[in-house]
């Protein structure tokens, strides 16, 4: 493997702190960039090179840019803002775009990193925090092929599946936005599902046990209810970040001019969370929508 590549990771909450570690445990010299003064004490500590709150000091280094950070306008923030990191890089660096944004938005971006003679992967990433440490994760990206297999040690450290959707970008960010719709509709249903065994007086613990043994399950259900089931709303993926995918994905079906009925309807269980005042918490708590049912309280509480 080509380890002497550098690599930085931009956004280290919980799947950039995953792939930075896991760019470390391959031997890459690791950078990361984040505002959590936390997150960059942690990253230090697991041996990155450096760790701040910008990479302009060392933006020459690098080989790779990874961006984890929330949405197209951080991307653009961080690459084109006031002092933005593309007008540093070096040409021909790749910068892998791993935020879930729109297709239009990555093909804004792509142009803009041409003026800079940069390189687009158009490269979002699905798996969440434990399959991210443990260099697990799916990738499904668009680009050029000579991009795939530049950065190719780098994805083989950071994935298992790296699927290659094609040479135009956008389409990698098309695929992740179809993937969180089911996500998002599963998280939702989920939550519809718990809500209605609550009213039936059937305890919680019990209808998870079931429905994860049985046909019904998914990994979104296995993953996210157990949340519901401990009362532990602390979050792994904000209610509000599903508001946000969810937008997207209608976004996209409208300028498709394709219905999404489920879609639509789990946006607005999101959006009714959010605006509950349950945005910050994990999007399991979407269930707090159904009123006239008790959840479980967390342990110790």
């Amino acid at each position: 493997m080509n380890n002497s590549m550098s690599v930085c990771v931009v956004g280290l909450g919980s799947m950039g702190m995953g792939v930075a570690l896991s760019c470390i445990k391959a031997g890459f010299k690791t950078y990361g960039v984040d505002l959590n003064p936390n997150a960059r004490k942690k990253l230090i500590e697991a041996g990155a090179v450096k760790s701040e709150e910008t990479a302009i000091s060392f933006s020459k280094e690098l080989d790779v840019v990874i961006l984890l950070v929330v949405n197209a306008m951080q991307v653009k923030q961080v690459l084109f803002g006031d002092n933005g990191l593309a007008q540093h890089l070096k040409p021909n660096t790749i910068v892998m775009v791993s935020s879930t944004i729109s297709a239009r938005d990555a093909k804004e971006i792509d142009l803009n990193l041409q003026k800079y003679q940069l390189i687009m992967l158009d490269a979002p990433v699905s798996g969440g925090a434990i399959k991210a440490a443990n260099g697990e994760m799916t990738i499904m990206a668009s680009g050029a092929k000579s991009t795939f297999e530049k950065i190719k040690p780098v994805h083989d450290a950071i994935a298992s599946h790296v699927y290659n959707i094609g040479t135009e970008i956008g389409l990698g960010s098309t695929v992740k936005i179809i993937h969180q719709l089911l996500a998002g509709v599963h998280i939702a249903a989920g939550a519809e599902a718990m809500a209605l065994a609550a009213r039936a007086n059937i305890p919680l613990s019990i209808m998870y046990e079931v429905v994860t043994n049985a046909a019904g399950n998914s990994w979104m259900f296995e993953n996210r209810m157990k949340h519901v089931v401990d009362g532990d709303y602390t979050p792994k993926s904000a209610v509000d970040i599903f508001v946000k995918d969810l937008g997207l994905v209608n976004d996209t079906a409208k300028s498709l001019k394709f219905p999404l009925p489920l879609a639509s309807t789990a946006l607005n269980m999101f959006t009714e969370a959010s605006n509950a005042g349950h945005g910050k918490e994990d999007d399991s708590a979407v269930i707090k929508v159904f009123s006239g049912i008790n959840l479980p309280a967390k342990k110790g509480e």
